[in-house]
């Protein structure tokens, strides 16, 4: 596939953006009705190959959603799927009605009491901004609760599309998800993207959103060139404080994640240093004078006393490369920053805290308060959670895929922190190590499997980082 189409087709959209992109296809020549027979095609393909012979439910909505599940409805006729149309209401829109006209089967009406194996909701898409009356979430859901298989098109029905809320309670859980035309913020972000089950993305050929989110994909990461040696690797310092298993954690990830060097900085050496870690016992962190250090990170189990932020405000003082982490989120203030490339990594109660540190509102959907934590301190922002997002001071923004929910343990923050500073160390561009190295957890989190502790997942990062060399 063409470069630009790997672009085009790993960007997220709101409905706004895609409604536009909708209309320069339009305007370019094609019409709705063939937008439509194009979208519902590539469901139906989806829908087909799950069916596998059986028989298939289509919930129809009234508006293009609906004609699109007539669509998939006359796809699966022609290769002899057995199909039942239900149609929770007539046809609003002229696309709509067209499709329901070319289509050829026996439409029932919504108090039709039907089984079987595949449901496909077509009810309503990615515009919905209001919960779905009583009658209709009943006939979702009870359409939902009489198959084996659930697959939604484009967005389940009852979610919002560019916050990711549910506007119902009790809404279906999905086997699978088809996109289409492009990623919409519902299908990455709580609680939507739990329901939504495996996520597909069918392409009806729109152009790439310049100024778009875009999802997180895997890193191009180089092998280290023939010549080099640990510091051209990227020495990183990491900086101990008053709980050192934390920042041992960050290290282990860190000496798995690329850098050639990593030397922690501590005022008195923890009990089980790694033999490959070199520990450097000093107070006054006249190590970060070393011109050699190209990162540092400081926070994980750093402590909050008034030591630990003498501590960080010695390190940003030196302005290097600096992934901020964990405690040392709570002892930022903006005066300490001073605009060297900076990743900040916070979970959402650390979010709430910056955020009067930074004296910002805190409103708003997640991706927009990190752009403007991003904006406020000219950091890199990863905002952590089950739906990770990063975001820069351009206002860009990466969200995240779904990760193992086995992360969901003490320390795999830690082994994240130690991943970025780790590729902060190889190229000092903090953007791509934000990505990088939340990829590379995520990723080391599937190679790790079940009921994991955070020393299994730092175990896991070479494969991770081996599965993405050039």
């Amino acid at each position: 596939m063409p470069k630009h189409r790997n672009v085009t087709l790993s960007q997220v959209l709101t409905v706004a953006q895609m409604r536009d992109a909708e209309m320069a296809l339009i305007d370019a020549g094609i019409s709705v009705e063939a937008l439509m027979e194009i979208a519902g095609r590539g469901a139906g393909e989806f829908v087909r190959r799950m069916a596998a012979g059986r028989a298939v439910t289509v919930l129809c909505g009234p508006g293009n959603n609906g004609g699109d599940g007539y669509v998939i409805a006359h796809h699966l006729m022609e290769h002899g799927n057995p199909v039942r149309v239900i149609a929770a209401r007539d046809p609003t829109t002229d696309a709509c009605r067209n499709a329901r006209s070319l289509f050829t089967g026996d439409v029932s009406g919504p108090d039709a009491a039907v089984h079987g194996d595949v449901f496909v909701d077509c009810l309503f898409g990615s515009g919905l901004v209001r919960p779905l009356s009583d009658d209709l979430l009943a006939l979702l859901t009870g359409l939902a609760e009489n198959h084996h298989l659930k697959v939604a098109v484009d967005l389940p029905s009852g979610v919002e599309s560019d916050s990711g809320l549910c506007l119902n309670e009790g809404l279906p859980r999905f086997d699978l998800t088809v996109a289409l035309g492009a990623w919409k913020f519902a299908h990455w972000t709580m609680p939507a993207t739990e329901t939504m089950g495996a996520l597909r993305l069918f392409d009806i050929g729109v152009a790439h959103v310049p100024g778009s989110a875009s999802v997180l994909g895997k890193p191009c990461i180089a092998a280290p060139a023939t010549d080099a040696h640990k510091y051209r690797r990227g020495l990183l310092a990491i900086v101990a404080g008053e709980m050192p298993g934390a920042t041992l954690l960050s290290a282990e990830a860190a000496m798995r994640g690329g850098a050639g060097y990593v030397k922690l900085l501590a005022t008195v050496r923890p009990e089980g240093v790694p033999p490959s870690l070199v520990c450097d016992v000093t107070a006054d962190l006249a190590a970060l004078d070393d011109d050699r250090v190209a990162a540092v990170l400081v926070g994980p189990g750093l402590g909050r006393s008034d030591t630990a932020k003498a501590r960080l405000q010695a390190v940003l003082e030196r302005g290097r490369p600096v992934v901020v982490d964990a405690d040392a989120l709570m002892l930022l203030s903006p005066d300490m920053l001073n605009g060297a490339p900076c990743v900040l990594t916070p979970h959402e109660g650390e979010m709430v805290a910056l955020e009067r540190t930074f004296e910002l509102a805190g409103t708003g959907l997640r991706r927009e308060r990190a752009v403007a934590l991003a904006q406020a301190s000219g950091a890199v922002v990863l905002l952590k959670g089950p739906d990770s997002l990063i975001a820069a001071q351009d206002g860009t923004v990466t969200v995240s895929p779904r990760a193992s929910s086995w992360l969901s343990v003490a320390g795999s923050g830690d082994v994240l922190a130690g991943l970025i500073a780790s590729r902060l160390a190889v190229h000092r561009d903090p953007l791509m190590a934000a990505r990088e190295g939340l990829w590379l957890h995520g990723e080391a989190a599937r190679r790790a499997g079940s009921a994991f502790a955070a020393e299994d997942l730092a175990r896991m990062v070479p494969a991770a980082v081996g599965s993405t060399l050039k």
